[in-house]
């Protein structure tokens, strides 16, 4: 019989991992990361494992606030020599601990005799709840305080200094916090040597704040895993930053504080803010300063390089991403022929959904589209039944024969009687012999650029694919991503360019049977894509309005979710 103090057992604590001395080539954890781990493990396993980090506005303000406590100040005295400096204050200040495996850059060390309080500094006020701070930075101070101990120092509490409301929060080190610091060390040391992240939060109001959102993709995710409940559009923040094209024969990219400079000629020709900058895109003989390269290296801004007549030779940024778990599990998927198979699939069934789409909307022909849009389905339902990536390659051949055998139906009929005409009859490619196959080229050219910049700014290696076999220099997994996005991008694209008039068969030039747009042509046609790219169309799944620039990244995210194993299929994007 159980008595009434058995009828509610005490829990049991979380056993930590023991503190061994870490090896030269294993890193310190920073006090940073346990506190993040505290606030969210999938947080902490993201920033610390994966090396994901994006900048908010609290990011951006919190570096601002520390500005004056990051400069270094009066160093701190060895514990026996401080009785010889009383009321000693010491900034930015950065110890470590082979044996806690823990490393904290301290804002402020307060010494008062033989004691010591570490003072953290934080952007906001001081919330009213219990012990007068939230656990996550209570935690993170009780980790600096660990160090500073394990250094001989007398530490027996900290102080949480919270900037706009100017009040400090005492915080002792007591043996509940010292106990829940331990936790959170080990956990935190157990996520990152499992190899295994965290499931996101579920409606947590953590997330619309966190400026990983939209890396970590919480409720896209549990939206895939369950197929129930509402989506918050928490990830899908406004890009201001947008690509900068220079195409001037000799022109030249240079750094001047916040700005690029571009001349030609040595003459100013323009200049843009660096904040406003997403990429640099330089076409032809374009020259860019060894100090403009660092800078934009330093901000992870790429540099894509295009020859003149604007195919797409390849791009620079800086060390790369450090996600080495997504570049794994890419990896590892595409030597799975079934896999490959599986993903081949979706990517050429989207295709042709978008393509049949595009074709319904854009028909101007007086005959009805019937007879189009019921191939272009037949080839749908195919898909499905398909065994092998060859028997697919036959698919998608098929039905892009259908496709282009009617595209000059969606194009709006000119009077031009000039050499060059919007006249199309096949698709032909190496080189382009028409202007309407010009412009395609030039489009599929551009797409396939800003598909290899974004992923490789979410971490894959754009030349390995599963779709499009590996070959040199040719950039596979950038391919299949950019298949659906084909039509709904490029193919749209030209179609506004031409049935809008913004490109005029003037604008080409025929050269031994190869045609190819002119520098204005070409600049207009830029900006009738970056255009298309900004504009927003509502998600199929998700419900919220997101524009493709943004669906891109979207959907690479997406795609590293499946390959590391959160969802169960990877969601193509088709729109109705």
């Amino acid at each position: 019989m159980k008595s009434e103090d058995d009828s509610n057992p005490p829990q049991q604590s979380e056993l930590p991992l023991p503190f061994p001395e870490l090896a030269e080539d294993q890193p310190l954890m920073p006090a940073r990361m346990i506190n993040e781990y505290e606030y969210c493990p999938r947080l902490a396993y993201l920033e610390w494992v994966q090396g994901e980090w994006a900048d908010s506005g609290d990011t951006v303000e919190g570096r601002y606030r520390h500005r004056r406590v990051d400069q270094p100040g009066t160093d701190l005295p060895a514990p026996e020599a401080l009785e010889e400096s009383p009321q000693l204050k010491a900034r930015s200040i950065t110890l470590s601990s082979n044996r806690l495996g823990l490393i904290a850059k301290m804002d402020v060390i307060e010494a008062d005799g033989e004691h010591v309080t570490p003072v953290d500094f934080k952007r906001g006020k001081r919330p009213h709840v219990a012990h007068g701070a939230y656990d996550p930075e209570r935690v993170q101070l009780c980790v600096q305080g660990l160090i500073l101990r394990e250094h001989g120092y007398l530490c027996e509490e900290g102080v949480l200094y919270f900037a706009q409301s100017k009040e400090r929060v005492r915080v002792p080190f007591d043996e509940s916090l010292i106990n829940k610091t331990i936790a959170a060390v080990s956990g935190l040391r157990l996520i990152a040597q499992g190899g295994q992240m965290p499931p996101p939060l579920v409606d947590s109001p953590k997330c619309p704040r966190c400026s990983l959102v939209g890396i970590c993709l919480p409720d896209e995710v549990n939206f895939l895993q369950q197929s129930d409940g509402a989506l918050r559009p928490i990830a899908v923040a406004h890009e201001h930053a947008l690509p900068v094209y220079v195409q001037a024969n000799h022109a030249k990219v240079a750094k001047k504080g916040e700005v690029l400079e571009i001349s030609v000629d040595d003459k100013p020709a323009s200049h843009v803010r660096l904040i406003d900058v997403s990429q640099l895109v330089l076409l032809g003989s374009v020259y860019v300063t060894t100090p403009c390269l660092h800078e934009l290296m330093k901000r992870d801004i790429p540099v894509t390089w295009h020859s003149f007549g604007g195919w797409f030779i390849g791009h620079s940024h800086g060390n790369g991403h450090k996600n080495v778990e997504i570049r794994t599990a890419q990896y590892r998927a595409s030597f799975d022929a079934q896999t490959c198979l599986r993903i081949a699939k979706g990517v050429v069934k989207a295709k042709i959904q978008n393509s049949r789409t595009l074709m319904r909307r854009n028909w101007r022909a007086e005959e009805p589209s019937d007879t189009a849009i019921k191939d272009l389905k037949r080839y749908i339902d195919r898909v499905a039944r398909v065994p092998d990536q060859p028997t697919l390659l036959g698919i998608e051949g098929g039905a892009a024969s259908v496709y282009f055998q009617h595209f000059k139906k969606l194009i709006k009929h000119s009077s031009d009687n000039t050499s060059l005409s919007f006249d199309f009859t096949t698709r032909n490619r190496r080189p382009p012999t028409d202007p309407v196959n010009a412009l395609l080229s030039y489009a599929y050219s551009l797409l396939t650029r800003a598909w290899t910049v974004t992923l490789s700014a979410v971490g894959f290696d754009p030349f390995r694919g599963y779709y499009h076999q590996p070959r040199y220099g040719r950039p596979a997994l950038a391919l299949d991503m950019m298949e659906p996005f084909r039509p709904l991008v490029a193919d749209s694209s030209v179609l506004l360019a031409i049935n809008n008039g913004e490109v005029q068969p003037s604008d080409f030039r025929s050269v031994s049977g190869s045609v190819a747009l002119r520098p204005d042509g070409r600049k207009r046609f830029i900006a009738t894509v970056e255009r298309r790219l900004n504009q927003e169309v509502t998600h199929p799944l998700f419900g919220y309005r997101v524009s493709y620039r943004r669906l891109m990244e979207l959907q690479a995210r997406l795609l590293a979710r499946f390959l590391l194993g959160e969802i169960t299929d990877y969601p193509n994007f088709t729109t109705r």
